[in-house]
């Protein structure tokens, strides 16, 4: 299942230079992960208040070209792997109009407590739910 988020690039996405700045396409990966878990019918505030959180622990992101003040842009998000303990997301991010390529992701979210420790199993409800958006 691929997850398709739009946002106009706005003035204060942007720097000095006139681009946007490298910190707001994190911002609009987080925004696009939570809509794609909203659509799987996965509730973050609901899992919270059963103690159960899924912090990013690791980004791996490639800035390719930088997008500019008033574009239309797209984050399309997938969940490209599933682990006992880890999600994966694949999310690129690109011109609504011409596809041309921001930046590629790959971001791992694992499941702790409130306290921040790590479950040692990604809750069974939020895994199968994963593990079915990857087929679809």
């Amino acid at each position: 299942m691929k997850h398709i988020f739009e946002q106009t690039v706005y003035y204060a996405d942007t720097d000095a230079y006139g681009v946007v700045w490298h910190g707001t396409y994190l911002r609009w990966m987080e925004q696009a992960r939570v809509e794609l878990c909203r659509e799987l019918g996965i509730d973050l505030v609901s899992m919270k208040e059963n103690d159960v959180v899924i912090p990013v622990t690791n980004i791996n992101i490639r800035y390719k070209a930088s997008a500019k003040l008033d574009e239309k842009i797209l984050v399309e998000t997938t969940i490209s792997k599933v682990s006992p303990i880890t999600v994966t997301f694949n999310q690129i991010i690109k011109n609504k109009e011409t596809d041309k390529v921001y930046t590629i992701a790959d971001v791992e979210v694992v499941a702790v407590n409130g306290e921040g420790r790590i479950y040692r199993r990604m809750p069974e409800l939020l895994k199968k739910l994963c593990e079915q958006a990857m087929i679809n």
